[in-house]
């Protein structure tokens, strides 16, 4: 067997940094009661100590990355009904990336404007992202557009609880 169960499905919450995707993951995996993988512990350590210094990560830096996503991406709808991975996915080709093998996997973008978003990271503690990296970030995006039919998007203007209702109406709304 290559294939997951068509049951199965892998949900990427996506975004720039800030956007809420590892806070809204852990509570929306723990209503769900299913895995969730932050995909940042899956960064070798030198895209880590380059992100620590302040510097924006390059695609060949990205490579081994999301290549280590979309494998756990695999594994995990081959074991779980329903799964959530964190991923920035900033660019359209890095989306691509992780759909390669992986046909019931969906992304949700959380969606948020750059003031919204820089207020956040400025309230961060404790996190290897650097605030003045939100630019290179938001240079980096490239928004998913009508054709990435597998997008869902989820606007994080709202509080926090209100995020993770949707998110969790939106996983649900679209499985089988």
């Amino acid at each position: 067997m290559t294939e997951a169960s068509s049951q199965h499905y892998v949900f990427v919450l996506m975004g720039v940094s800030g956007s809420g995707k590892s806070v809204v993951a852990n509570q929306v995996s723990q209503k769900l009661q299913t895995a969730f993988l932050d995909g940042d512990f899956l960064h070798p350590r030198s895209n880590i100590l380059k992100m620590a210094e302040g510097q924006p990560l390059n695609d060949d830096d990205r490579a081994p990355w999301l290549q280590a996503i979309n494998d756990a991406a695999f594994a995990m709808q081959r074991t779980q009904k329903v799964s959530i991975i964190v991923c920035s996915s900033l660019k359209k080709s890095y989306r691509d990336i992780l759909r390669k093998g992986n046909h019931n996997l969906k992304f949700i973008y959380l969606k948020g404007d750059f003031e919204t978003i820089e207020k956040r990271l400025k309230a961060r503690k404790g996190h290897f992202f650097k605030t003045n990296m939100l630019v290179t970030q938001f240079d980096t995006l490239e928004e998913p557009s009508h054709s990435e039919s597998d997008v869902l998007v989820v606007d994080i203007s709202h509080p926090l609880d209100e995020v993770i209702a949707e998110t969790v109406a939106t996983i649900k709304n679209n499985i089988q």
